[in-house]
């Protein structure tokens, strides 16, 4: 996931959890996602809405 940028990312994260997807991978996105100290667009992104 290093050649991932991070709102592919975050937009990867919402999708998987708007269709549902499988949660083993939902997980790996969050690790990822706290990994890169980027929840805090996580968070913010999910305000916008």
């Amino acid at each position: 996931m290093f050649k991932l940028k991070n709102d592919l990312l975050i937009d990867a994260y919402h999708k998987a959890v708007e269709l549902n997807i499988d949660q083993d991978f939902i997980m790996l996105l969050i690790m990822e996602i706290n990994r890169r100290g980027i929840d805090n667009e996580l968070r913010k992104y999910q305000y916008k809405k």
